[in-house]
């Protein structure tokens, strides 16, 4: 984090990577071979093994495996909240700059890549292309400045659901510090439409942890309250209601088979990029915690 160029940091963390290609239950032409099968009446004679036919004297045709592209969006929550910072980075660079690590990755195993910003609404629209200069559009929309104000996952996630309309993977990066129930409905729907969703949830060693060591005033970013606390008296508290509502926000996500991958803005990337990519080889259901 401490490079400026947020294409070198992305590059940086992808070089440890391998990348290769999606392969798919589909059957096509293609230089990944899967099988024979028995031929039958009907298939193209062009798939039949003829050295195979001069070994056994029976005809078998080849079978292979799809080399496909996966569309995927990254979904970034610009809003005040990923601003809070209790050391570098905020929460915001470090979503923006796994994103753009993301992208460069999924880029290389020649994947359709787009990207969405938001705070209330969404700022940016990018579509999910494969082609050259995407990688390039895609920073320059993570380095707009952020205008981002008050948090609301519905309704952008609503839009998403609206615009994407093929078959993707919507990645969204935030802190999902809001009310987890009303984004039941907008990630049902996506689900419903057959998106394949994951949240990376990236929050602030404080906003965890929460051990201040005397009487401090207390600004909430988005809203400008202010409050003096004792951390003696809300320490507890504090914790007791982040703990409950990680467990409501797995509540929801449980029942959908979404996964929510949970790190810090202080974690390698290098980590947390591999718990997406482990994802990604062995989809399941369920949080990944830091």
């Amino acid at each position: 984090m401490s490079v400026r160029n947020l294409h070198w940091r992305a590059q940086k963390v992808v070089d440890g990577f391998q990348s290769g290609l999606h392969r798919s239950p589909k059957h096509g032409f293609s230089v990944e071979f899967s099988e024979y099968r028995p031929y039958s009446t009907g298939d193209d004679p062009k798939t039949i093994d003829w050295k195979l036919y001069a070994r056994s004297d029976r005809y078998y045709q080849k079978r292979f495996e799809d080399e496909t592209n996966r569309r995927c969006y990254l979904v970034i929550d610009q809003s005040k909240s990923m601003q809070f910072h209790s050391c570098e980075p905020t929460k915001l660079e470090y979503a923006r700059t796994l994103a753009a690590t993301i992208a460069l990755f999924l880029l290389q195993q020649r994947d359709a890549v787009g990207a969405v910003t938001f705070s209330q609404s969404i700022h940016d629209w990018l579509p999910s292309r494969f082609r050259t200069g995407q990688f390039q559009r895609i920073l320059s929309m993570l380095e707009h400045p952020c205008s981002g104000s008050n948090t609301d996952l519905v309704a952008p996630l609503q839009q998403v659901a609206n615009l994407v309309r093929h078959r993707s993977l919507i990645v969204i990066l935030s802190d999902f510090l809001v009310d987890p129930e009303p984004l039941q409905t907008p990630l049902s729907f996506l689900r419903a439409r057959r998106h394949e969703v994951v949240l990376l949830r990236v929050l602030d060693p404080e906003e965890k942890n929460f051990q201040p060591t005397k009487p401090v005033l207390i600004r909430e970013i988005e809203s400008g309250q202010e409050r003096f606390i004792d951390p003696l008296t809300v320490q507890a508290t504090y914790r007791n209601r982040f703990e409950a509502h990680r467990n409501a926000l797995g509540s929801i996500l449980a029942p959908l088979g979404i996964p929510l991958v949970e790190f810090l803005s202080t974690d390698p990337m290098e980590q947390v990029l591999g718990k997406f990519l482990s994802h990604r080889e062995h989809p399941r259901s369920g949080a990944l915690a830091p």
